[in-house]
Protein backbone atom coordinates (compact mmCIF):
# COMPACT_ATOMS: atom_id res chain seq x y z
CA UNK A 1 0.00 0.00 0.00
CA UNK A 2 1.56 3.67 -0.97
CA UNK A 3 1.54 6.54 1.87
CA UNK A 4 -1.52 7.86 -0.66
CA UNK A 5 -3.14 5.02 0.21
CA UNK A 6 -2.60 4.75 3.90
CA UNK A 7 -3.59 8.28 4.34
CA UNK A 8 -6.89 7.77 2.38
CA UNK A 9 -7.58 5.09 4.28
CA UNK A 10 -7.08 6.92 7.84
CA UNK A 11 -8.06 10.27 6.91
CA UNK A 12 -11.57 9.86 8.17
CA UNK A 13 -10.11 8.91 11.53
CA UNK A 14 -8.15 11.60 11.53
CA UNK A 15 -10.40 14.41 10.57
CA UNK A 16 -12.79 12.94 13.54
CA UNK A 17 -10.34 12.97 15.81
CA UNK A 18 -8.94 16.83 15.13
CA UNK A 19 -12.79 17.87 14.44
CA UNK A 20 -13.81 16.65 18.12
CA UNK A 21 -10.45 18.95 19.30
CA UNK A 22 -11.24 21.61 17.67
CA UNK A 23 -14.84 21.76 17.40
CA UNK A 24 -14.36 23.30 13.42
CA UNK A 25 -14.97 21.61 10.30
CA UNK A 26 -12.79 24.33 8.62
CA UNK A 27 -10.02 23.60 10.96
CA UNK A 28 -10.13 20.29 11.22
CA UNK A 29 -9.28 19.43 7.33
CA UNK A 30 -6.84 22.39 7.44
CA UNK A 31 -4.95 19.98 10.33
CA UNK A 32 -5.69 16.62 8.31
CA UNK A 33 -3.86 18.82 5.18
CA UNK A 34 -1.21 19.19 7.48
CA UNK A 35 -0.40 16.17 8.60
CA UNK A 36 -0.23 14.78 5.56
CA UNK A 37 2.18 17.12 4.08
CA UNK A 38 4.29 16.21 7.29
CA UNK A 39 3.78 12.54 5.77
CA UNK A 40 4.63 12.97 2.62
CA UNK A 41 8.09 14.79 3.82
CA UNK A 42 9.07 12.41 6.10
CA UNK A 43 11.80 10.25 5.01
CA UNK A 44 11.75 7.65 6.46
CA UNK A 45 8.14 5.15 6.62
CA UNK A 46 6.98 5.35 10.39
CA UNK A 47 6.22 1.37 11.66
CA UNK A 48 2.64 2.57 11.97
CA UNK A 49 0.96 4.32 10.10
CA UNK A 50 -2.20 4.95 12.21
CA UNK A 51 0.05 5.90 14.97
CA UNK A 52 2.50 8.37 13.04
CA UNK A 53 -0.84 9.76 11.67
CA UNK A 54 -2.59 9.97 14.68
CA UNK A 55 0.19 12.19 16.74
CA UNK A 56 0.78 14.34 13.99
CA UNK A 57 -3.13 15.24 13.82
CA UNK A 58 -3.51 15.29 17.63
CA UNK A 59 -0.43 17.39 17.79
CA UNK A 60 -1.38 20.04 14.92
CA UNK A 61 -5.02 20.18 16.68
CA UNK A 62 -3.94 21.04 19.89
CA UNK A 63 -1.59 23.94 18.75
CA UNK A 64 -4.26 25.23 16.31
CA UNK A 65 -6.72 25.22 19.55
CA UNK A 66 -3.99 27.20 21.57
CA UNK A 67 -4.64 29.76 19.55
CA UNK A 68 -8.29 29.69 18.30
CA UNK A 69 -9.45 29.88 22.02
CA UNK A 70 -8.62 33.32 22.18
CA UNK A 71 -10.54 34.27 19.17
CA UNK A 72 -13.25 32.59 20.77
CA UNK A 73 -13.52 34.22 23.87
CA UNK A 74 -13.32 37.55 21.77
CA UNK A 75 -16.36 36.19 19.30
CA UNK A 76 -19.42 38.11 18.87
CA UNK A 77 -22.42 36.81 21.07
CA UNK A 78 -22.27 32.91 21.58
CA UNK A 79 -20.31 30.77 20.25
CA UNK A 80 -21.00 27.18 18.69
CA UNK A 81 -19.22 24.45 17.05
CA UNK A 82 -19.53 25.07 13.29
CA UNK A 83 -22.16 22.31 11.77
CA UNK A 84 -20.95 18.88 10.95
CA UNK A 85 -23.86 16.85 8.92
CA UNK A 86 -21.48 13.81 8.28
CA UNK A 87 -19.08 12.18 10.29
CA UNK A 88 -16.78 10.15 7.58
CA UNK A 89 -15.09 8.01 10.70
CA UNK A 90 -17.93 4.92 11.32
CA UNK A 91 -17.55 1.97 13.82
CA UNK A 92 -20.94 0.13 14.07
CA UNK A 93 -19.58 -1.10 17.22
CA UNK A 94 -19.81 2.15 18.48
CA UNK A 95 -21.96 4.45 16.29
CA UNK A 96 -24.29 5.88 19.48
CA UNK A 97 -21.08 6.79 21.82
CA UNK A 98 -19.13 8.64 18.36
CA UNK A 99 -22.83 10.49 17.61
CA UNK A 100 -23.17 11.62 20.86
CA UNK A 101 -19.56 12.31 21.03
CA UNK A 102 -19.90 14.90 18.40
CA UNK A 103 -23.23 16.94 19.29
CA UNK A 104 -23.36 20.27 20.17
CA UNK A 105 -24.24 19.93 23.46
CA UNK A 106 -20.87 17.70 24.30
CA UNK A 107 -18.84 19.67 21.96
CA UNK A 108 -19.52 22.47 23.96
CA UNK A 109 -18.72 20.88 27.24
CA UNK A 110 -15.41 20.08 25.91
CA UNK A 111 -14.47 23.71 25.50
CA UNK A 112 -14.22 23.91 29.70
CA UNK A 113 -11.03 21.64 29.01
CA UNK A 114 -7.71 22.76 28.35
CA UNK A 115 -6.16 21.86 25.42
CA UNK A 116 -4.27 18.89 26.52
CA UNK A 117 -6.92 17.82 28.81
CA UNK A 118 -9.48 17.74 25.97
CA UNK A 119 -6.98 15.99 23.44
CA UNK A 120 -6.60 13.11 25.70
CA UNK A 121 -10.17 12.67 26.51
CA UNK A 122 -11.38 12.35 23.15
CA UNK A 123 -8.56 10.00 22.36
CA UNK A 124 -9.63 7.52 25.43
CA UNK A 125 -12.82 7.97 25.86
CA UNK A 126 -14.47 8.40 22.04
CA UNK A 127 -11.50 6.46 20.02
CA UNK A 128 -10.49 4.18 23.18
CA UNK A 129 -6.68 4.47 22.53
CA UNK A 130 -4.87 3.04 24.84
CA UNK A 131 -2.93 4.42 27.76
CA UNK A 132 0.73 3.79 26.03
CA UNK A 133 -0.69 5.80 22.85
CA UNK A 134 -1.98 8.12 24.34
CA UNK A 135 1.16 9.36 25.80
CA UNK A 136 2.86 8.68 23.06
CA UNK A 137 0.77 10.72 21.13
CA UNK A 138 1.20 13.73 23.44
CA UNK A 139 4.32 13.44 24.76
CA UNK A 140 3.85 12.78 28.66
CA UNK A 141 3.81 9.49 30.63
CA UNK A 142 1.10 7.01 31.20
CA UNK A 143 1.05 8.37 34.62
CA UNK A 144 0.31 11.56 33.70
CA UNK A 145 -2.02 10.92 30.68
CA UNK A 146 -4.19 8.77 33.19
CA UNK A 147 -4.19 11.78 35.42
CA UNK A 148 -5.49 14.19 32.87
CA UNK A 149 -8.03 11.72 31.99
CA UNK A 150 -9.42 11.70 35.14
CA UNK A 151 -9.11 15.19 35.31
CA UNK A 152 -11.10 15.83 32.28
CA UNK A 153 -13.75 12.84 32.80
CA UNK A 154 -14.31 14.59 36.37
CA UNK A 155 -15.00 18.00 34.08
CA UNK A 156 -17.35 16.14 32.00
CA UNK A 157 -19.38 14.39 34.04
CA UNK A 158 -20.33 17.34 35.68
CA UNK A 159 -22.10 18.64 33.08
CA UNK A 160 -22.58 15.79 30.49
CA UNK A 161 -25.08 16.12 28.09
CA UNK A 162 -27.82 13.51 27.81
CA UNK A 163 -29.94 12.70 25.37
CA UNK A 164 -33.28 10.09 24.62
CA UNK A 165 -31.58 6.64 24.56
CA UNK A 166 -33.59 5.13 21.73
CA UNK A 167 -32.73 7.05 18.70
CA UNK A 168 -35.82 6.26 16.84
CA UNK A 169 -37.49 7.79 19.11
CA UNK A 170 -35.39 10.80 18.99
CA UNK A 171 -35.60 10.90 15.30
CA UNK A 172 -39.93 10.39 15.38
CA UNK A 173 -39.76 13.23 18.01
CA UNK A 174 -37.97 15.65 15.72
CA UNK A 175 -40.14 14.63 12.70
CA UNK A 176 -42.98 15.60 14.63
CA UNK A 177 -41.57 18.86 16.08
CA UNK A 178 -40.70 19.67 12.01
CA UNK A 179 -44.24 18.98 10.99
CA UNK A 180 -45.66 21.28 13.92
CA UNK A 181 -43.35 23.94 13.09
CA UNK A 182 -44.20 23.90 9.05
CA UNK A 183 -47.80 23.69 10.11
CA UNK A 184 -47.42 26.82 12.50
CA UNK A 185 -48.86 24.87 15.34
CA UNK A 186 -48.95 26.33 18.18
CA UNK A 187 -50.25 23.90 21.16
CA UNK A 188 -48.33 20.95 19.19
CA UNK A 189 -44.97 22.89 19.38
CA UNK A 190 -45.65 23.52 23.20
CA UNK A 191 -46.09 19.89 23.69
CA UNK A 192 -42.81 18.78 22.25
CA UNK A 193 -41.21 21.18 23.85
CA UNK A 194 -39.80 21.27 27.26
CA UNK A 195 -40.94 24.06 30.03
CA UNK A 196 -37.22 24.98 30.37
CA UNK A 197 -36.50 24.61 26.54
CA UNK A 198 -34.03 27.30 25.07
CA UNK A 199 -33.02 28.57 21.87
CA UNK A 200 -30.06 29.96 21.07
CA UNK A 201 -28.11 31.72 18.07
CA UNK A 202 -24.88 31.70 16.44
CA UNK A 203 -24.35 34.72 14.22
CA UNK A 204 -21.10 35.75 14.64
CA UNK A 205 -22.80 39.10 14.15
CA UNK A 206 -22.34 38.34 10.24
CA UNK A 207 -26.15 37.19 10.34
CA UNK A 208 -29.41 38.54 11.49
CA UNK A 209 -29.14 37.45 14.96
CA UNK A 210 -32.91 36.61 17.01
CA UNK A 211 -31.64 38.11 19.96
CA UNK A 212 -29.36 36.09 22.69
CA UNK A 213 -31.59 33.51 22.60
CA UNK A 214 -35.50 32.86 24.02
CA UNK A 215 -35.95 30.71 26.92
CA UNK A 216 -39.60 28.68 28.24
CA UNK A 217 -42.17 26.60 25.93
CA UNK A 218 -44.26 29.07 25.57
CA UNK A 219 -41.58 31.90 24.36
CA UNK A 220 -39.79 29.42 22.22
CA UNK A 221 -43.18 28.06 20.59
CA UNK A 222 -44.69 31.28 19.35
CA UNK A 223 -41.29 32.71 17.87
CA UNK A 224 -41.30 29.51 16.09
CA UNK A 225 -44.87 30.10 15.03
CA UNK A 226 -44.31 33.10 13.77
CA UNK A 227 -40.95 32.33 12.14
CA UNK A 228 -41.75 29.71 9.37
CA UNK A 229 -44.51 31.47 7.40
CA UNK A 230 -42.05 34.42 6.64
CA UNK A 231 -39.44 31.75 6.24
CA UNK A 232 -41.90 29.81 3.51
CA UNK A 233 -43.04 33.16 1.93
CA UNK A 234 -39.63 33.83 0.38
CA UNK A 235 -38.93 30.38 -0.71
CA UNK A 236 -37.31 28.55 2.05
CA UNK A 237 -37.02 25.48 2.21
CA UNK A 238 -36.68 23.54 5.56
CA UNK A 239 -34.23 20.42 5.13
CA UNK A 240 -34.67 18.14 8.23
CA UNK A 241 -30.84 16.53 8.47
CA UNK A 242 -29.02 14.91 11.35
CA UNK A 243 -26.30 17.79 12.13
CA UNK A 244 -23.67 16.77 14.72
CA UNK A 245 -25.25 13.66 14.96
CA UNK A 246 -28.72 14.57 16.70
CA UNK A 247 -31.74 15.86 14.91
CA UNK A 248 -31.47 18.60 12.71
CA UNK A 249 -32.60 20.82 9.74
CA UNK A 250 -30.49 22.93 7.13
CA UNK A 251 -32.21 25.89 5.75
CA UNK A 252 -31.87 27.16 2.80
CA UNK A 253 -33.08 30.05 0.36
CA UNK A 254 -35.06 29.13 -2.82
CA UNK A 255 -31.65 28.83 -4.77
CA UNK A 256 -30.93 26.33 -2.16
CA UNK A 257 -28.13 27.98 -0.30
CA UNK A 258 -27.44 27.34 3.00
CA UNK A 259 -28.62 30.17 5.68
CA UNK A 260 -29.26 27.93 8.79
CA UNK A 261 -28.77 25.25 10.73
CA UNK A 262 -30.22 23.90 13.30
CA UNK A 263 -29.78 20.83 15.73
CA UNK A 264 -31.99 19.72 18.45
CA UNK A 265 -31.33 18.41 21.93
CA UNK A 266 -34.09 16.15 23.08
CA UNK A 267 -34.72 14.14 26.04
CA UNK A 268 -37.32 12.35 28.30
CA UNK A 269 -39.70 12.49 24.69
CA UNK A 270 -38.98 16.25 24.42
CA UNK A 271 -36.94 18.80 23.13
CA UNK A 272 -34.43 20.20 25.20
CA UNK A 273 -32.76 23.07 22.97
CA UNK A 274 -32.94 24.31 19.65
CA UNK A 275 -29.13 25.70 18.68
CA UNK A 276 -29.12 27.67 15.27
CA UNK A 277 -25.67 28.83 13.28
CA UNK A 278 -26.60 31.28 10.72
CA UNK A 279 -22.64 32.65 10.74
CA UNK A 280 -22.02 32.15 6.98
CA UNK A 281 -18.39 31.37 7.76
CA UNK A 282 -19.57 28.33 9.65
CA UNK A 283 -21.76 27.35 6.72
CA UNK A 284 -19.75 27.20 3.81
CA UNK A 285 -18.48 23.32 4.02
CA UNK A 286 -22.51 21.94 3.75
CA UNK A 287 -22.30 24.01 0.32
CA UNK A 288 -22.75 27.83 -1.32
CA UNK A 289 -24.46 30.09 1.88
CA UNK A 290 -27.08 32.89 0.90
CA UNK A 291 -27.39 35.75 2.10
CA UNK A 292 -29.30 35.55 5.08
CA UNK A 293 -29.78 39.65 5.24
CA UNK A 294 -30.84 39.96 1.92
CA UNK A 295 -33.76 37.44 2.98
CA UNK A 296 -34.76 38.91 5.88
CA UNK A 297 -35.12 42.61 3.93
CA UNK A 298 -37.33 40.57 1.22
CA UNK A 299 -39.13 38.84 4.63
CA UNK A 300 -39.81 41.91 5.75
CA UNK A 301 -41.43 43.87 2.47
CA UNK A 302 -43.44 40.60 2.29
CA UNK A 303 -45.30 40.98 5.66
CA UNK A 304 -45.10 44.26 6.15
CA UNK A 305 -48.16 44.63 7.33
CA UNK A 306 -46.64 41.71 10.72
CA UNK A 307 -43.09 42.52 10.57
CA UNK A 308 -41.06 40.02 12.75
CA UNK A 309 -37.60 41.08 13.16
CA UNK A 310 -36.32 40.35 16.83
CA UNK A 311 -33.38 42.66 18.52
CA UNK A 312 -30.97 41.74 20.87
CA UNK A 313 -31.86 41.25 24.29
CA UNK A 314 -35.76 40.30 23.15
CA UNK A 315 -35.59 36.56 24.86
CA UNK A 316 -37.12 36.24 27.68
CA UNK A 317 -37.11 33.60 30.27
CA UNK A 318 -40.62 32.69 31.31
Amino acid sequence: MTRTEEFQELRPLLFSIAYRILGSVSEAEDAVQETWLRYEATLTSPASAKAFLSTVVTRVSINVLRSARVRREEYDGPWFPEPLVTDPYQDPERSAELADSVSMAALLLLERLSPLERAVFVLREVFAFGYPEIASVVGRSEVACRQLVVRARRHMDAGRPRFEADRRARQQLAERFFDAFREGDLDGLRELLAADVQMVADSGGKAPRWAEGFFGADRVSRVLVALFPRFDRVGGVVEPHPVNGQPGAIFRDRDGNVINIWTLDILDGQIQAIRTVSNPDKLGHVGPVGDAWALLREAQQAHRDTPFTPQPGQGSRT
